[in-house]
C-alpha cells in the first residue's frame, strides 16, 4: 500500500499556511503520542504525522513534494523503451560514466550526521522554560587508536589495489563503444588505505560509542512538538569536516487543569448554585499558586473570566493571561430539608414544581387526554 498524501495526514488543505501547518501537527501529536494513546496504530499513526510535518514544514521540501509527490525524479532516468534504464542504476551511473565519477571527494571533509532525541517535559516546565540533563549516545574518537583504526604501534597501510586513490578505473560497453570511468575501491571502500592490525578497542572504525552527558536549556512557552537544534552536537565529521547538530523534539505531558491556547491558558471551575445565583469570592488555581476571582450574581453556565499575566510568558515584561470558563453544578444528593427549600423558592420564582409520584401522571393523563 503507497504513502498517504501528507495533507491528508495532517488534514489540512493544500493552500494551509505555515501556522496552519504547524497547529495541526501539534493537535495531531497530542493525540496519537504513544504515551497518552494506547491503539495498537497509535505509534505508527504518530510516526507517519511527524513524516507529513518535516516535509511540509521545510518550504524547499514541501516545493518538491508539491511538485512530484512521493516519487523522485531522479530516479526516472530517461523513461521507458528507449533501452538506456536497463544499462544504469540511476543517474549517478551516468555522470559516473561521462565524468569519470570526480564529483565526489572521497577524501573532502564532510559534515557529520545529525542525531535526533526525543524528551518529555512537564506542562509547566514548557510554560516556564527549565534546564535537562540529557545522555546522549553518540559516536566519539576512539581514544585507543586516535581515530587511525589501527592497533597501537601499527598504522594504515596504502591501498595496493587503488594505490590510495580510493578509486579504481572500470570501462562499460555502452551504445557509444566503450567508455572509462571510477567507481570507489572495493578493498578499501574509499578510503585510499587498509587496516591490517586493527584497533581492538574499535576494531577498525577509527570511532566508539559514548553517552554524552549534555545540559540544554528549554525555553518558557516552548509548544508541544517544538524542535531545538543544538549546534556541532551531532556525530562527529568525517575526514576533520565539522560535526553534525542534535535536533531535540520536546513533548509536554498534558496537564490536569489547564489547557493552553497561544499564550493564554484556560481552565474550567466548577462552582455551586448558590455561588453563581448570588455570586461571591471563589479561589481559583493557577501555575504560581492560588488567586482569588469575584463571581458576580445571576452568572452563567460558560461565562468565562480573564486573570490578567497568569498564563504563557511572552517575555521578560509580558505575559499571557488565565481564562476561567464557570461551570455551575448542579447538586445530586439532598436530603429533606434542602428539597423543600428549593421547591420554595421554585414557587416564588413562578415555576410549576413536578411531583415524583402517580399524582403527577394523572394530571399528565388528564390534560393531554392519554389513555
Amino acid at each position: 500500500m503507497g504513502k498517504r498524501d501528507y495533507y491528508e495526514v495532517l488534514g489540512i488543505d493544500r493552500s494551509a499556511s505555515a501556522n496552519d501547518i504547524r497547529k495541526a501537527y501539534r493537535k495531531l501529536t497530542r493525540k496519537y503520542h504513544p504515551d497518552v494513546n494506547k491503539e495498537p496504530d497509535a505509534e505508527e499513526k504518530f510516526k507517519e504525522i511527524k513524516e507529513a510535518y518535516e516535509v511540509l514544514s521545510d518550504e524547499q521540501k514541501r516545493a518538491h513534494y508539491d511538485r512530484f509527490g512521493h516519487s523522485d525524479p531522479s530516479d526516472k532516468g530517461f523513461g521507458s523503451g528507449t533501452g538506456f534504464n536497463s544499462n544504469f542504476n540511476n543517474l549517478e551511473d551516468i555522470f559516473d560514466m561521462f565524468f569519470g565519477g570526480g564529483r565526489r571527494n572521497p577524501f573532502a571533509a564532510r559534515q557529520g550526521a545529525d542525531l535526533e532525541y526525543r524528551i518529555q517535559i512537564s506542562f509547566e516546565d514548557s510554560i516556564f522554560g527549565t534546564t535537562v540533563e540529557l545522555q546522549i549516545p553518540k559516536t566519539e574518537t576512539c581514544p585507543t587508536c586516535s581515530g587511525s583504526g589501527a592497533k597501537p604501534g601499527s598504522r594504515p597501510e596504502k591501498c595496493n589495489v587503488c594505490h590510495g586513490r580510493g578509486q579504481v578505473e572500470e570501462v562499460k560497453n555502452t551504445p557509444w563503444g566503450k567508455i572509462q570511468h571510477s567507481r570507489t575501491c572495493p578493498v578499501c571502500k574509499g578510503e585510499g588505505k587498509v587496516i591490517r592490525e586493527k584497533c581492538p578497542t574499535c576494531t577498525g572504525g577509527g570511532k566508539v560509542k559514548k553517552k554524552r552527558k549534555l545540559s540544554v536549556k528549554i525555553p518558557a512557552g516552548i509548544y508541544d512538538g517544538d524542535r531545538l537544534r543544538v549546534r556541532n552536537e551531532g556525530e562527529p565529521g568525517i575526514n576533520g569536516g565539522p560535526p553534525g547538530d542534535l535536533i531535540i523534539t520536546v513533548y509536554v505531558k498534558p496537564h490536569e487543569v489547564f489547557t493552553r491556547d497561544g499564550y493564554d491558558l484556560v481552565c474550567e471551575l466548577p462552582i455551586t448554585f448558590g455561588v453563581a445565583a448570588l455570586g461571591g469570592e471563589v479561589l481559583v488555581p493557577t501555575l504560581d499558586g492560588k488567586a482569588k476571582l469575584k463571581i458576580p450574581s445571576a452568572t452563567q453556565t460558560g461565562t468565562e473570566f480573564r486573570l490578567r499575566n497568569k498564563g504563557v510568558p511572552k517575555n521578560r515584561n509580558l505575559q499571557g493571561d488565565l481564562r476561567v470558563r464557570v461551570r455551575v453544578i448542579t447538586p445530586t444528593s439532598l436530603n429533606e430539608e434542602q428539597k423543600e427549600a428549593l421547591k420554595h423558592f421554585s414557587r416564588l420564582c413562578g415555576e410549576y414544581v413536578q411531583e415524583q409520584n402517580h399524582g403527577f401522571f394523572d394530571r399528565f393523563k388528564r390534560a393531554f387526554k392519554v389513555d
